[in-house]
């Protein structure tokens, strides 16, 4: 069992710890870290976590051998490298940096400590996300030449945070709620991106917004690619591979699609699982060393260089 500490008890701290606590063989929190100890010290005593206000708390508990990062994602590159320095495993919800230097440098952080680093890409998870990578590297979509993605929800008015709709914390309308999962997708099947355009069109501000944000991507293996998202309407997820010789579409979040030429599409549904909790067993494994840890720095990296350049396009001129 890897005991951690959750660092940042809002409504997705909450989420990870209701998803892992008592349910988890590999996992348990026993500390926690808020800023607002008493607007959460009912959960944290209901799930058996010992709470302080400080991370430096935590760093210092021997116990404590992994930290979860649920925090403003500012913060994140140097709680990491304290992290690292500390000896602790590090678990950091996405985006993993607003910057892709300050990916770079908790990156090479941990990897100078020997300790891991984890990033909160829980829809890699979904049942569908992981047969559409099976059927990609099973070839049978030919040479990849395009990728899509499109992910929305309502999730920005209905958990409605000042720093989490911040420009300085959350550029690009939906880039750092919804965004980021499509970026890290598509950087897993295209690798680095070398070319982008970007656009973000809004209708009505903060704190209820109706905005969208659409990309264009020429990717370095040669791949174009776009991306989409809403941040004011009903669910909706898609990642969809092309290839010369056909094409899979993971559609929602147990159902994949797969297209190849000459043939009748074939549409597969599968059972739904819980993504918190799978995500949290990988990394776990991962720490215990049972297991590699199925996304690499570089793909941190490269998910970041993207990101950023994403913003700076929305901002000004087309990179």
């Amino acid at each position: 069992m890897i005991n951690a500490a959750i660092v940042g008890i809002g409504w997705w701290g909450q989420k990870i710890v209701t998803a892992v606590q008592g349910k988890s063989e590999r996992l348990c929190f026993i500390r926690g870290v808020s800023k607002e100890p008493d607007e959460v010290r009912d959960f944290t005593t209901r799930h058996g976590i010992r709470l302080s206000t400080e991370l430096n708390d935590v760093l210092r508990d021997p116990d404590v051998r992994a930290v979860v990062l649920a925090t403003p994602h500012s913060l994140h590159t140097e709680q990491i490298i304290a992290c690292a320095q500390a000896g602790k495993a590090v678990f950091c919800e996405k985006p993993l940096a607003l910057k892709a230097a300050d990916a770079k440098r908790s990156v090479e952080a941990c990897q100078a400590a020997g300790v891991l680093l984890g990033i909160g890409t829980n829809k890699r998870f979904w049942p569908c996300m992981r047969e559409l990578r099976r059927v990609v590297d099973s070839g049978v979509l030919g040479r990849l030449m395009h990728i899509e993605g499109h992910y929305s929800n309502e999730n920005t008015g209905k958990h409605f945070s000042s720093w989490r709709t911040d420009p300085a914390e959350a550029p690009a309308a939906g880039l750092t709620g919804a965004g980021i999962h499509v970026l890290d997708a598509l950087v897993s099947y295209a690798g680095p991106a070398r070319k982008i355009h970007a656009q973000v069109l809004s209708l009505q501000p903060q704190p209820n917004p109706r905005d969208t944000i659409t990309v264009l991507f020429e990717f370095e293996k040669g791949m174009s690619g776009t991306l989409a998202s809403i941040r004011s309407t009903a669910f909706v997820w898609r990642i969809h591979v092309f290839g010369d010789q056909g094409s899979a579409e993971a559609v929602g979040e147990n159902e994949l699609v797969v297209r190849l030429n000459g043939q009748a599409p074939q549409r597969f549904t599968y059972e739904p699982v819980d993504t918190l909790a799978a995500e949290f067993e990988v990394f776990a494994d991962a720490v215990a060393g049972r297991s590699a840890y199925p996304v690499t720095g570089d793909e941190m990296i490269a998910t970041i260089a993207a990101f950023e350049a994403v913003v700076s396009a929305v901002k000004g001129p087309n990179l």
